[in-house]
């Protein structure tokens, strides 16, 4: 059976793991670049990021991927990551705003709806029945034309990335603390298509990391009309 991280476990980790999950960057970088060519912030006026971590790629979309005037909202479950990201995100002044999540799909504090909503390196750790219920949570918070853009540790395509794959599975598996509770997904799997249309979906391998990057769009009643 299949263990996962709860709330707690996750947070007291990532409240020890601090400022070195920067150091992830070496893998992660590659795959958040497709995701910024993918998802269009340059058209957002609101971003909010589940999971923002230490404000890493806050920075980056308030640093010039965002218009001028556009608002950028983060939350995180760790006392941490939220200090952290708040001390990065300072020079942006009111454009920004974190908060401390207690673990729900609750994103009322930023005042949805948002016309992006992201979450990197995130959903690899919750169970498949959270992944469900965030994807329910982000859709209905998106504005109608809005995109939610997420990125996991995938499955490799190359030999060496297959390997790493399946090792961390089986650590995963094992002892899930060791891998900070993340683990390879097959993220696309879980948008249902009569609610989402899959707008971009890759595979990113850095160091042979693999990562998936999706990038979705809510179907409107129409469409949930027609695939019925």
């Amino acid at each position: 059976m299949v263990r996962y991280l709860n709330t707690g476990e996750a947070r007291r980790f990532y409240d020890r793991f601090g400022a070195r999950l920067d150091s992830q960057a070496f893998y992660e970088d590659r795959a958040l670049e497709v995701l910024t060519g993918a998802a269009r912030f340059d058209q957002a006026a609101s971003v909010l990021e589940f999971g923002c971590g230490t404000g890493r790629f806050a920075e980056r979309l308030l640093g010039g991927l965002l218009p001028p005037d556009a608002r950028y909202a983060g939350c995180d479950i760790s006392e941490t990551m939220v200090r952290l990201a708040r001390e990065r995100l300072a020079p942006f002044g009111g454009r920004a705003m974190i908060w401390q999540s207690d673990g729900s799909f609750d994103f009322s504090p930023a005042g949805p709806p948002f016309d992006r909503i992201v979450a990197t390196y995130v959903l690899d750790l919750l169970p498949p029945a959270e992944i469900c219920l965030f994807l329910a949570a982000a859709r209905q918070a998106l504005s109608p034309d809005g995109l939610l853009g997420v990125v996991s540790l995938g499955w490799g395509e190359t030999l060496p990335s297959r390997l790493l794959s399946r090792v961390w599975t089986v650590v995963h598996h094992l002892r899930p603390e060791l891998v900070g509770g993340c683990r390879p997904l097959y993220l696309a799997q879980y948008f249902d298509p009569v609610a989402w249309r899959i707008r971009h979906r890759s595979i990113s391998t850095s160091y042979a990391v693999a990562s998936e990057i999706i990038v979705a769009a809510p179907a409107t009643k129409r469409e949930e009309t027609e695939d019925e």
